[in-house]
């Protein structure tokens, strides 16, 4: 076993999720989209929407101001010159993946999830998942709240007003459970409401007939684009970007080790074996400025963010806002190959500006030097946005020099 140190790991790292690769220097297209495709391998999708929509900015994060129809229509508005590329599956979270790893992230390959508590349901509704797959048959691509209108069903719970996201109606529950088993999927979405379709009407027929792979082999492949996606990384880590089970994913490790497929490496300061891709890249610097979102697959699994960078990172949102850190919604600021600092972002809509309710520098890192990269990424974020300025807040010891460097 080879040693490797711990800026090795990070440049490894950050080259296998895009970050040394150049920006477009024309218009973003359908073929820079498939770039970071074949780099982040998947997009988390989530329904908080204070500063922008989750799926969409780790694209931002590695290609800059891009239209976001270029994605939408990737994933939700395909047509016969431009066919689906995405397709949603419950895969890290809920995701959207590329099409052709659909059929390695359908329910028999993942372990199953919050659906395995819905079998109660359908037994105490036995032909409520027909009657939902019937009204989707007739009218798909639909919402679960017209489905839950056409049945008419006398179970059916309504959601209350105001009714936060995890109290779902029956109906909506059983569509998720259908989406989540594959019997149905998301055709497209509208205001980002899943919109749910029959199988046949979003993959195509090839896909369809594709035989579901074995387990185990599918393992290895998720496990492969795993090592891919994240260049080095521990057993925990390559777990996590699929949410593998464990015992599957020590197997997958221990056969692509053994076919030359993973190196095992120690890196110094990681108390856990890694596992390298043969053929990731070691960049001799990684340059430039990027915003990262809380579910940008670079650090989403913070234990890997704290190992990596030094850069001990929480999300906030559901902690009462005096015992609040940082914010709300806090984005890490990523300069030249290190974590540097954080921002709390929000999109007032209502005035049209992005606002920076806080703004701090990690320790020992000089908020002047930040400010400058940090406010040409927030300028360019908020155009993209459609806002007309940025307006900066008090929180933080970064807030004056970029209060400065915006003016």
């Amino acid at each position: 076993m080879r040693t490797i140190s711990a800026d090795v790991a990070r440049r490894t790292a950050l080259a296998a999720q895009g970050m040394a690769d150049p920006r477009p220097s024309g218009p973003v297209t359908r073929r820079h989209l498939q770039r970071v495709l074949g780099r982040v391998r998947l997009l988390q999708l989530d329904s908080v929407n204070v500063a922008v929509r989750a799926h969409y900015m780790p694209v931002f994060s590695r290609l800059g101001a891009f239209p976001t129809e270029v994605l939408d229509d990737a994933a939700w508005a395909p047509s016969a010159r431009r066919p689906r590329l995405l397709v949603e599956a419950w895969a890290h979270e809920a995701s959207l993946v590329p099409v052709e790893d659909w059929p390695l992230v359908g329910h028999r390959v993942l372990p199953q999830r919050w659906w395995r508590h819905y079998a109660e349901l359908l037994e105490r509704h036995p032909t409520l998942a027909d009657d939902v797959k019937a009204v989707v048959a007739e009218r798909g691509p639909v919402g679960a709240g017209a489905i839950e209108r056409e049945l008419e069903h006398p179970g059916a719970t309504p959601r209350p007003l105001g009714a936060t996201w995890w109290e779902r109606s029956e109906v909506k529950r059983v569509c998720e459970y259908l989406f989540a088993v594959g019997e149905l999927h998301v055709g497209t979405r509208r205001h980002f409401e899943r919109l749910y379709d029959l199988p046949e009407r979003v993959l195509s027929p090839e896909m369809l007939a594709t035989p579901a792979p074995d387990p185990a082999d599918a393992a290895r492949e998720l496990v492969r684009r795993s090592a891919s996606a994240l260049g080095v990384g521990t057993e925990t880590d390559l777990r996590d970007y699929y949410r593998l089970g464990p015992e599957r994913t020590r197997t997958a490790i221990a056969e692509l080790v053994d076919a030359g497929d993973l190196e095992t490496v120690a890196v110094r300061g990681w108390a856990k074996p890694a596992y390298r891709d043969p053929a990731a890249r070691v960049p001799r610097a990684i340059e430039g400025a990027a915003l990262l979102c809380p579910f940008d697959p670079l650090v989403w699994e913070r234990d890997r963010t704290e190992r990596i960078f030094g850069f001990r990172y929480r999300i906030e949102i559901y902690v009462p806002e005096p015992k609040r850190e940082f914010g709300y919604y806090v984005f890490p600021f990523l300069l030249d190959g290190r974590l540097v600092g954080r921002v709390d972002l929000k999109t007032d809509r209502a005035t049209g500006v992005l606002r920076v309710q806080g703004a701090f520098t990690e320790p020992g890192v000089d908020p002047a030097r930040v400010a400058g990269p940090l406010a040409a990424q927030l300028r360019e974020m908020a155009e993209w946005q459609g806002c007309d300025g940025v307006v900066v807040g008090i929180r933080g010891d970064l807030c004056e020099d970029l209060e400065r460097a915006l003016r």
